[in-house]
């Protein structure tokens, strides 16, 4: 299988999945013509949209792409239905579209029908694990949100975090500011940096990698919880998540 990260919009990504016959899925289209011009440049046969939630700058595209593949199939969460998807998908649903099997994944908490599509090693989460950082609560609870984190944290180490936003760079700077003396942090952050300085994209990732400087995946760190004022193991950690994520909508 290989992977297309097509930037568009500010610091969205849409990505394609392609199989060895160049046929592809498409995750996210937030717009139309990027995707249209990668396909018709590399000989690519699009067979199916997914979508991981109804927010405009993941679904911005589907009208287009139906326009001029009009008989391509969309999956997606019962609230992408008014965005163009037809097919309706839930928890462990299994997506089989030629070679491509995927397993929907529901992770509310971004909004209430987020969902992620998992084909190991690909996961395809949208906005609810970035590198480096989590999304914001605009529909779910801190503790949907903190379930659906550590249902990806679960899954094999190698999995491959293919999220949506190139969000990166001010993520780990949150990070840095959290834990400020973790050595591992500090250097991925100056990776990261440097990255960015040369224009180059910093996802996907692995979950390996976010289990080691993704602070929203080690809410259990006592130097972490007593770095944003939490007594260490005095109360869940869903509740160390509440405090972490509202600490980063400040930052």
């Amino acid at each position: 299988m290989e992977l297309i990260r097509i930037p568009v919009l500010s610091d969205n990504y849409i990505w394609l999945l392609c199989d060895e016959s160049k046929h592809c899925v498409i995750i996210d289209p937030a717009e139309s013509q990027p995707v249209i011009d990668i396909l018709a440049a590399n000989q690519i046969i699009p067979v199916a949209i997914l979508l991981t939630h109804h927010h405009y700058d993941h679904v911005g595209g589907v009208a287009g792409l139906l326009k001029k593949y009009p008989d391509l199939p969309v999956y997606g969460p019962e609230e992408t239905q008014t965005k163009g998807a037809i097919h309706i998908v839930h928890e462990n649903d299994v997506i089989n579209v030629r070679d491509f099997s995927f397993k929907v994944i529901a992770l509310p908490g971004h909004t209430l029908g987020h969902i992620a599509f998992y084909q190991a090693p690909h996961l395809f989460c949208g906005d609810t694990l970035f590198s480096g950082g989590c999304g914001r609560l605009f529909e779910g609870t801190a503790e949907q949100m903190f379930a659906s984190i550590e249902k990806i944290s679960s899954l094999p180490d190698d999995t491959l975090i293919c999220c949506a936003h190139e969000y990166t760079a001010s993520n780990m700077a949150f990070a840095k500011a959290v834990l400020p003396d973790n050595q591992t942090i500090l250097d991925y952050y100056h990776k990261i940096i440097q990255l960015r300085a040369n224009n180059q994209a910093t996802v996907p990732t692995t979950l390996q990698i976010e289990k080691k400087i993704n602070v929203f995946l080690n809410c259990h760190d006592i130097d972490l919880q007593k770095n944003i004022g939490i007594k260490p193991n005095s109360i869940p950690l869903s509740s160390v998540f509440q405090q972490l994520r509202a600490y980063k909508d400040r930052f």
